[in-house]
């Protein structure tokens, strides 16, 4: 089959996400992220392929929404997971991932792999270990959900190692996702201070070296990180109710958040804060690569001694920069936004585009308070999102449901088939450009990540029906194009990680049992019966009379499965 027969267009794959009905029965719509996440669940190699022991309707809907739930809090599941997930249910997995050892961090990997040299040049100015690093840490990590909800934090709380400019640009990166691993399962407030803090946070938006204002030379402070930390990070733009739904004044407009005067009061909080001083006892490090893992520090003589007024707060003249620092992040953690902001775009992040005003509500209500009187619990707050109603109902609405990214259908892929690296290289290499995947983690263009959350495609029906599509923004005809290609030589075990197909092997001879099989542990149990029947017949006319045969069938329906709009469409 063709790239050509394969592919199909955006506006099909949008109207696939508004009527799960329309994919055409022709074709196996392969859009730009769809194919990546081949999941084909055979990594498992002692486990034998799924087989309901009674084909009982009940049993066969609980196997569906374990593969659900599994692609929604994970990269899938393999055959034995999603059985057993089926059996004990996600609350117990959830608790199992949520007290999950983090393991080995990627600064001690980057370490062990000898990108700490400083005698190499690519180490200290270039990239020096950071993309192998990542891709191993994601693809090689037990702690699925702390991976998972790290990856959804890194598309919040934006740091892009593109935007790093300075030397030891790997371990201030590294160094970062270990703060929002770190911060994942506590408090939302702990979680915000120690991003605003970090070196890479600072060099990315603007606030290390910001310094108070200067009448001699006329400068003033910074503003980025005062007016992205509340655009972005906390209580967006507008005035939201606990549901998520915009606030209108008289005339029925939206009401700001904040305005000008608001990010000058609050850019001077963020003033006098800089790379932290220390040097690195076990020698490990070059002392510029350890103070990248430092909390940045404050110069109080750096820190403007005005008074600062934003959001109906004033902080008194003379108030110390520490302090000031903590009203503020008090601040916007307390705002009546940020339960409602937050928990949308979580929920974007894993579930679904468009969750309804209810959704939006319980889950914020648990941010609020997660029944003992703690407010920011992201424990509690994504168990919300995950075990809601809306979240495991059987049969979901035509509006529920995401584009999945293409860095997650590689991670899918990558899990379900016990995908490894047998050197430990891990060199997947940059997957960001339109001749591969399009994206790749902390390498978005801008601060306001690959796509924004309220983005609708144009010339569709979208905008009518008051639906977003956030992850439509970066499908293109190029990274359509090249996403197919990337994954017709990943899922032939061409690249330097390789996945086990052994389970798959035992069932390449009937057709239809591994359609069947790729159907629940990759696409969910989603794919139509034209589309099973349109993959089961074209790898039928692939000769499995060799093992080369039975493994080029193998390659053939997976990446099928991964192109189907079915599959692209995670509902």
């Amino acid at each position: 089959m063709t790239a050509a027969r394969i592919v199909e267009t955006e506006s099909q794959h949008t109207d696939q996400l508004t009527n799960p009905k329309a994919s055409p029965s022709s074709v196996i719509g392969l859009s730009g992220a769809a194919l990546l996440s081949a999941c084909g669940g055979g990594g498992d190699t002692s486990t034998a392929p799924l087989a309901a022991p009674d084909n009982s309707p009940a049993y066969n809907l609980a196997l569906t929404d374990a593969a659900r739930f599994l692609r929604q809090a994970s990269w899938g599941g393999t055959s034995s997971e999603v059985k057993e997930m089926a059996v004990t249910g996600p609350q117990i997995w959830l608790n199992a991932q949520f007290n999950a050892p983090q393991g080995q961090t990627l600064t001690r990997w980057l370490i062990e792999k000898g990108f700490n040299d400083a005698n190499v040049s690519s180490n200290v100015n270039g990239d020096g270990g950071w993309v192998p690093s990542i891709w191993w840490k994601l693809f090689s990590a037990r702690d699925f959900f702390r991976q998972r909800a790290t990856l959804a934090l890194s598309e919040l709380f934006v740091v892009s190692h593109l935007g790093l400019p300075f030397s030891w640009r790997n371990f201030a990166s590294a160094n970062y996702w270990e703060t929002l691993e770190a911060h994942a399962f506590g408090n939302f407030r702990s979680l915000l201070e120690n991003v605003t803090l970090s070196s890479a946070m600072g060099t990315y938006l603007n606030m290390k070296g910001n310094q108070k204002y200067d009448a001699k030379t006329g400068r003033s402070p910074d503003e980025n990180y005062a007016r992205e930390v509340m655009q972005l990070f906390t209580i967006g733009l507008y005035q939201l109710n606990i549901d998520g739904s915009l606030q209108l004044d008289a005339q029925g407009k939206p009401i700001e958040s904040y305005d000008n005067l608001d990010i000058q009061g609050l850019a001077r909080v963020f003033t006098g804060w800089n790379t932290a001083t220390g040097t690195d006892a076990t020698g490990e490090l070059a002392n510029a690569a350890y103070r990248h893992g430092l909390p940045m520090t404050l110069t109080a003589s750096l820190h403007s001694p005005e008074e600062k007024k934003f959001l109906g707060v004033t902080i008194p003249a003379g108030t110390p920069g520490v302090e000031s620092l903590k009203i503020a992040l008090d601040t916007l953690f307390q705002h009546q936004n940020t339960a409602p902001f937050i928990a949308k775009q979580l929920i974007q992040r894993l579930v679904t585009s468009n969750p309804s005003p209810s959704y939006v509500a319980r889950v914020a209500k648990i941010f609020v308070n997660n029944g003992k009187g703690v407010r920011g619990d992201m424990k509690a707050v994504w168990s919300a999102i995950l075990l809601d109603t809306e979240a495991r109902q059987v049969n979901p609405p035509s509006s529920f449901g995401k584009l999945s990214e293409p860095m997650v259908r590689l991670l899918q892929w990558g899990h379900t088939f016990h995908a490894t690296s047998a050197d430990d290289a891990w060199s997947l290499g940059y997957t960001d450009a339109d001749t591969a995947l399009g994206q790749m983690p902390l390498r978005s263009p801008s601060v306001f990540n690959f796509f924004r959350p309220g983005y609708v495609p144009p010339n569709t029906q979208l905008a009518s029906q008051n639906l977003v599509a956030p992850e439509f923004q970066i499908l293109t005809e190029p990274t359509v194009i090249g996403y197919v290609n990337y994954m017709a030589g990943t899922v032939n075990n061409a690249r330097n990680i390789k996945a086990d197909y052994m389970t798959e092997k035992t069932l390449a001879t009937d057709p239809a049992a591994l359609v069947t099989h790729l159907n629940l542990c990759l696409a969910s149990g989603a794919l139509t019966t034209a589309n099973q029947t349109l993959i089961v017949n074209a790898i039928t006319s692939i000769s499995a009379a060799t093992e080369a045969g039975l493994l080029n069938r193998i390659y053939a329906a997976v990446l099928m499965v991964m192109s189907s709009t079915d599959y692209l469409i995670q509902r």
